[in-house]
């Protein structure tokens, strides 16, 4: 079963240095849009690094779509060696991205975030005008549908 919720709760209580973006993000915006994973962008230092390993250990990390038994560890050096992972876990999809097309790496993004409470807890969100543009970015279909949708919402503001 899905859990949204419990994946941002997990990475909250892990002290992991990221930022919301895609459906997650366009929900805290107002989007009704449903998403059936949470992507963020991660911080990568090395101690970032460390409590992502650690804080996702618990959640069993696989690679998505990769075929079962391929040998993988989420651990430090997999994190340093690789840049943005596709994941399932046992809460759900979760998409660790080193980073976003549009927009670039957690460094670059800090400054176009807002604070907002997604599940009950704190967290920077990409802030609309830096979603829209890393959904223009992406270029998929689904992404155009909700760039129209976004951009609504960021005019009504």
């Amino acid at each position: 079963m899905t859990r949204l919720d419990g994946i941002v709760q997990l990475l909250h209580r892990g002290g992991i240095k990221s930022i919301l973006i895609g459906g997650i993000a366009a929900a805290a915006h107002g989007s009704p849009r449903v998403t059936q994973d949470v992507e963020v962008v991660y911080d990568r230092s090395v101690e970032n690094l460390r409590r992502i390993a650690e804080t996702l250990a618990a959640a069993h990390p696989y690679l998505r779509g990769a075929p079962p038994g391929l040998p993988f560890r989420l651990d430090v050096a997999t994190l340093n060696s690789g840049l943005n992972f596709t994941l399932t876990t046992d809460l759900g999809p979760l998409d660790l991205l080193g980073e976003v097309a549009g927009g670039g790496r957690y460094e670059d993004l800090s400054a176009h975030c807002v604070e907002a409470e997604v599940f009950g807890v704190q967290c920077k969100v990409l802030d609309l005008d830096t979603l829209i543009a890393t959904k223009k970015a992406a270029g998929r279909p689904k992404d155009y549908e909700a760039v129209a949708e976004l951009e609504l919402l960021r005019d009504r503001r």
